[in-house]
């Protein structure tokens, strides 16, 4: 018996034909519903391959949009990254010609640095040079002030001989001149000496003293005597010269012989005279005749001839006096600079170079 497709041999005894049919029946039944399952199944699978085959074919359709708009996209940043290139290869180029000024200028700055650091040294050359001459200014400031001192002293002691000399001098004309009575017959010449006329001393043509020139001769035995006696005086005094003079009339050897003749009748006098007051000073004293040879007139007129017959006193200042006075100008030490200045002279200025 059969029950639900299911076959038992029971079915078969007594009843072969009529169990098989149910069976094949049973069969064809199972067949037909698997083949609709398989067809149910098929559809079914058709439709979800449909549903899966349009998405499929939107999302490739999309998918095909994206690549298009990527591939845009990858022309853009072909295009773009050409671009870039190329402004990358401009500026590489750039990069070099900049690279080689940059050279050529720290080429150009090491040069200017070097010639900085020759302006610098010199620079220090001549801050220092200027402090030797700072220096030097100073000293010579000094020097100056110190040789200006000096030259007053200096000046003040030529003035003081100058003005002992005249001071003598001009007292000496004028006790003369009291005593003479006369000031045309004693004068001071443009020399500085003291002129006394021949008529003072002598008549014409003789060499003896005259008794009323001993009156003269006194007053200047005592002038000379206390001028000699001061020693503050006496240092400058090299020495008093008596000299003769005479007209150009006659014989030139005669007018020498009268001229020294005359010099020594003054100055024996003034040695001897008054018991001898001068004859402690007598190395100060020295006589000349110079006959002719030293006019101060013209010889062509009798005015002329007298004036050229004359005694001249003058007072010669020790050489010596004059030459220490110099000699103590001279001594003042002048500061040396020429050690300091060779080696304060400035380097040659450098040669800046290209």
């Amino acid at each position: 018996m059969r029950r639900g497709g299911t076959y038992s041999p029971r079915t078969e005894e007594g009843h072969g034909e009529q169990g098989f049919w149910p069976s094949y029946a049973d069969m064809m039944s199972a067949v037909a519903l698997i083949l609709f399952f398989l067809m149910l199944l098929s559809y079914i699978s058709n439709m979800i391959t449909g549903n899966n085959l349009r998405n499929t074919e939107d999302l490739l359709a999309t998918t095909r949009a994206q690549v298009e708009e990527a591939l845009e996209e990858y022309r853009k940043a072909q295009a773009d990254a050409a671009r870039v290139r190329a402004e990358y290869d401009n500026a590489q180029l750039e990069l070099q010609g900049l690279t080689q000024d940059l050279s050529q200028k720290q080429s150009e700055l090491d040069s200017k640095q070097a010639e900085l650091d020759s302006y610098a040294v010199q620079i220090r050359n001549q801050t220092d040079m200027l402090r030797q001459q700072e220096k030097q200014i100073s000293e010579q400031k000094a020097y100056l002030a110190a040789a200006d001192n000096e030259i007053v002293t200096l000046r003040s002691q030529m003035t003081t001989v100058a003005a002992l000399r005249l001071s003598i001098l001009k007292q000496i004309t004028d006790n003369l001149v009291d005593v003479i009575g006369d000031a045309s017959k004693v004068s001071i010449g443009d020399n500085g000496n003291i002129i006394l006329s021949e008529g003072v001393f002598f008549d014409l043509g003789s060499s003896a003293l005259k008794p009323e020139s001993l009156t003269v001769l006194n007053e200047l035995i005592d002038y000379f005597a206390e001028f000699l006696s001061d020693e503050n005086t006496l240092k400058y005094v090299d020495s008093i010269v008596i000299a003769g003079h005479t007209d150009s009339t006659g014989r030139d050897e005669d007018n020498r012989v009268l001229s020294t003749d005359r010099a020594n009748s003054v100055l024996n006098y003034l040695l001897s005279g008054k018991n001898g007051r001068l004859s402690p000073y007598a190395g100060c004293f020295c006589a000349a005749g110079y006959g002719e040879t030293r006019p101060v007139a013209d010889n062509d007129s009798l005015a002329g001839q007298a004036q050229n017959r004359r005694i001249e006193i003058s007072m010669i200042i020790k050489d010596e006096t004059v030459l220490d006075i110099v000699e103590q100008y001279l001594a003042i030490e002048v500061p040396s600079y020429s050690a300091a200045a060779e080696a304060a002279t400035p380097a040659p200025a450098p040669t800046a170079s290209r």
